[in-house]
């Protein structure tokens, strides 16, 4: 939808995994959408580069996450927000069906 902005798919889809998850790492974000990882680590430092993203070292991963001191950051989470928006929810569902975070100890699985 918006690779005419940003340049390309790859862009778009780091963008929509980082804006859903919070923050993410290469191997996860070209699993999800089977994609290369050179094309998607390419991307990210490219962000990193312009300061939309930031990252840090997290046990031999570097995460990546939206830079919250640039003043662009909030636009482009404006319009990652409109373009996942605009994705049906059963389409997200398919795309973002990984659970990220860890079960709380005791909590039932339905």
């Amino acid at each position: 939808m918006v690779e005419g902005l940003f340049g390309n798919k790859t862009a778009e889809k780091v963008l929509l995994h980082i804006f859903h998850y919070g923050e993410s790492h290469a191997s996860i974000i070209a699993s999800d959408f089977k994609i290369a990882t050179t094309p998607v680590r390419k991307q990210l430092n490219r962000f990193e580069t312009a300061g939309i993203l930031i990252s840090k070292e997290v046990g031999k991963s570097r995460v990546y996450t939206f830079n919250k001191k640039s003043v662009f950051t909030g636009l482009i989470k404006k319009i990652i927000e409109i373009v996942y928006e605009s994705i049906p929810l059963v389409e997200r569902q398919k795309i973002f069906q990984v659970r990220r975070r860890p079960r709380r100890k005791g909590k039932p699985v339905i």
